[in-house]
């Protein structure tokens, strides 16, 4: 047994071949002349691709994005930029850098 909300969405808010219905140009916003110093294309307008599907996702071109976005110039030979080595690092004492406690108050 179906509810009301059932029997009433059947009855209403059917849709057609599985698209929603309603205008999907909506054209209201493209700019008219001398209105606006933006220009706003209109939904049936072409749009240029400038990316060829054929080519888009083979090694080749991965390769040549890869070899473009590293500059070679820029990579350090060895690990430290020829600084020697000083001793390696050391860990502080727990009471360095700490101000001294000769036993009287810090408030005035």
């Amino acid at each position: 047994m179906s509810s009301a909300d059932d029997q009433y969405e059947l009855a209403n808010d059917a849709v057609t071949s599985g698209v929603p219905a309603g205008d999907s140009k909506d054209n209201d916003y493209v700019s008219r002349t001398g209105q606006s110093t933006i220009p706003v294309q209109k939904d049936e307008a072409p749009v240029e691709d400038p990316i060829d599907p054929a080519t888009a996702d083979s090694d080749e071109t991965l390769a040549r994005d890869d070899a473009d976005a590293i500059d070679q110039s820029n990579i350090v030979g060895s690990r430290t930029r020829g600084a020697k080595p000083s001793g390696g690092y050391a860990e502080p004492g727990d009471e360095e850098g700490l101000p001294s406690n000769d036993g009287t108050s810090s408030v005035a």
